[in-house]
């Protein structure tokens, strides 16, 4: 379909229709037809309105976000909307799906507007680290009031239909989009309704302490809740611009401030981030033409926190399963698991008791593995031991069906080491799942040596149907995410042991946008589960490796985070965040005596060059290792399963903007101190010496 705008009649009405399927992104090419189709509208005397709408399911998604950063190229959108106002002809938007971004600004830019029940509006630009560029921050509080507009744009969240219509931001709700337009248009013809151009209704919003006070109040919240984002405060000058000047004034303001954000390494790697996400779905297999197996039943082994919560994922995207467990009391725990969340959901409104029925109507239960012999894919959840899991896939390849999909949901266990135990290794995958399953957004399809393309296809369909967010995984231990994880917590633990307190370190990634530091994440994960980990590896660790027993100190001790209420903090009942702990520091203090390390404390500077070069070094060498397709699917890892500030668009984005010649010399600073942890990865030094970045291989 041509990406364009194109023009019909009906009697005295034009209506011009957004062309691009299948979002009717707002591309040049739409751009110069919606201002053709407008300007032939006005020149043709028969006509007595225009309405304007989008083809197929949708008003429009805005902008065409691939045109970004290239050279602007005409007609610009804030010349169409401005064209689209001065209109004389009425000129009414009529909305189905959803109108975001720049389509709600030319939303904003007519003179009414109608939509149907279902639609929604938004102006979404802040994820981007952008604000509305084409008037919006100008004429949405012209048309809603201060508050109302600022949470439009702050929040990025689409405003349905019942409640646009109820700030103002639309004039009519709909039950056919077609009749109702015609219907419309016809009575504001009749009527000689006066047009409504947002702009021109008062020179400026209302200059009034009220309003004044809400601008303030806003400002203090996002510094308060969101310190390193730019585009909430910006958006913020804006319409406190809108309050303070006139329409002219606040669109200089407007279209020099959004200049500003775009140029800003921020909104690029927000931009980045955006564009990481989406491309994380291209992966070889699918690209040499693999389908995905059918997934109509699910399986379920384990009842735990993991398999509950993949159960949960499962049954609210309408898939039906089958749960088992080893015994009836580990079943009813896991019952117990699935149905709280639920009850949970339903006490705080989230959920109907009757939705909260229909989904568990899909729910069934069992000790028995052999009721999982007709299921399309089994995803183990169990304790992550090797032999543990080894057993139950020797036992699933007498039981599932031919061609079923067997998963193993673990954190580093080698996946070819558990498909071994079938005789069924093509259809053996690793899913990573990240805890809560139900929640948490990442998923590591971890690829092992003998996989079927259609098998890791399958993987992928999964995700998408639990609408999660995959990324392709080579096998190795930890995977991605975990892999790069041990590295930068190894750092953390090294600064540790020099003289650097946990809380500082905590603070310092805090700092930096996290939200939490890695002690605190490991009391949040459990103390015993890296404990498990560092035992199991504990026969291969190199003579080289430096070791730090201060979390086994804190382990043998039963202090295992939260779920204990110790760990590296201390816990009230019920307190998410920890208090320092005195005697912590005194272990951690008899530890270093052990060793003979004189402490010295690191600055919050000092402490994050470590931490990321850490993190950077191990994520070049997942690249090398062919572990991971592409910089920017460690971006995605980082940026969904493990707090990476969005804003900052994942460590290798991250590193770019620092600069990879910076990444490269601190590695070198601190090679000094310990050549066998830091030294750099090849693939850094190479692109140091090509001068490259990371992104040039995405």
């Amino acid at each position: 379909m041509t990406k364009t705008a194109h023009l019909s009649k009906e009697n005295e009405i034009a209506f011009i229709a957004l062309s691009n399927a299948p979002m009717n992104a707002l591309s040049q090419g739409v751009r110069a037809g919606l201002r053709k189709g407008v300007e032939q509208a006005l020149s043709d005397n028969t006509i007595k309105a225009i309405v304007i709408h989008g083809d197929g399911k949708v008003f429009s998604a805005g902008a065409d976000i691939s045109e970004f950063h290239l050279p602007a190229v005409e007609p610009h959108l804030p010349d169409v909307c401005d064209l689209i106002e001065q209109s004389e002809k009425p000129v009414i938007a009529a909305i189905h799906g959803f109108a975001l971004g720049g389509a709600f600004e030319i939303a904003l830019s007519t003179h009414f507007r109608i939509a149907t029940k279902e639609a929604s509006v938004g102006l979404p630009e802040v994820h981007l680290g952008l604000l509305p560029g084409s008037a919006g921050t100008q004429r949405t509080p012209r048309l809603v009031g201060v508050k109302s507009a600022i949470d439009i744009m702050t929040t990025g969240k689409p405003v349905n239909a019942e409640k646009a219509l109820a700030i103002g931001a639309i004039d009519e709700i709909v039950d056919d989009l077609k009749s109702g337009a015609i219907a419309f248009a016809k009575k504001v013809i009749e009527d000689a309704t006066p047009l409504k151009r947002v702009s021109k209704s008062e020179e400026r919003v209302e200059n009034n302490s009220e309003n004044l006070e809400v601008i303030g109040q806003e400002r203090a919240k996002w510094k308060k809740n969101s310190p390193h984002l730019d585009a909430p405060q910006k958006i913020i000058d804006c319409v406190e611009q809108a309050v303070l000047l006139d329409y002219a004034g606040g669109m200089n303001f407007e279209q020099k401030t959004f200049q500003g954000l775009m140029d800003s390494d921020q909104s690029k790697s927000l931009i980045h981030a955006f564009f990481a996400e989406r491309k994380s779905n291209k992966i070889p297999e699918l690209e040499r033409g693999a389908k995905p197996r059918p997934i109509s039943k699910l399986g379920v082994i384990g009842g735990g926190t993991m398999g509950s919560g993949i159960t949960i994922a499962a049954l609210n995207s309408g898939l039906p399963v089958t749960m088992v467990e080893r015994d009836q009391e580990s079943l009813e725990r896991g019952i117990e698991n699935v149905k709280k969340v639920y009850r949970r959901d339903v006490e705080k409104g989230r959920l109907s008791q009757e939705k909260a029925d229909k989904i568990l109507s899909n729910y069934s239960t069992s000790t028995h593995l052999k009721d999982l012999s007709d299921k399309d894919m089994i995803i183990e959840a169990v304790f992550e031991e090797l032999e543990v899991k080894k057993s139950v896939f020797s036992q699933l390849n007498d039981i599932a069906k031919e061609g079923a999909v067997l998963a193993s949901n673990t954190s580093y266990l080698d996946i070819d080491k558990i498909a071994s135990a079938t005789d069924r290794v093509g259809d053996v995958i690793g899913l990573h799942f990240f805890s809560p399953a139900n929640i948490m957004r990442l998923l590591e399809i971890v690829v092992p040596t003998n996989v079927k393309d259609d098998v890791v296809a399958t993987g992928f369909q999964l995700a998408k149907i639990l609408k999660k967010v995959p990324v392709r995984a080579g096998n190795c231990d930890g995977f991605i995410g975990n892999r790069v994880l041990e590295n930068y917590a190894k750092a953390a633990n090294y600064m540790m042991e020099d003289g650097t307190s946990p809380y500082d370190i905590d603070k310092a990634i805090v700092e930096f946008g996290y939200p939490m530091g890695p002690f605190q994440m490991f009391d949040l994960a459990g103390g015993d589960i890296g404990w498990a980990d560092r035992k199991r590896k504990a026969a291969f660790r190199s003579n080289e490796e430096r070791y730090v027993s201060i979390a086994d100190r804190i382990c043998e001790k039963g202090w295992f985070g939260q779920k204990t209420g110790r760990g590296y903090y201390k816990y009230t009942p019920g307190a998410r965040r920890g208090e320092e702990d005195p005697e912590v520091l005194s272990i951690i203090q008899e530890e270093r005596k052990v060793k003979g390390i004189e402490a010295r404390s690191l600055s919050s500077d000092e402490i994050r060059r470590r931490y990321f070069a850490a993190m950077v070094n191990e994520g070049a060498k997942v690249l090398e290792e062919k572990m991971a397709l592409r910089p920017s699917d460690i971006d995605v890892t980082k940026l969904f399963g493990y707090g990476f500030p969005r804003h900052m668009g994942g460590p290798m984005r991250y590193a770019d903007v620092y600069g990879i010649e910076n990444i490269l010399n601190d590695l070198k600073e601190f090679e000094k101190e310990d050549p066998y942890f830091w030294k750099p990865a090849e693939l850094i030094v190479k692109l140091v010496e090509e001068g490259k970045d990371f992104n040039s291989l995405n």
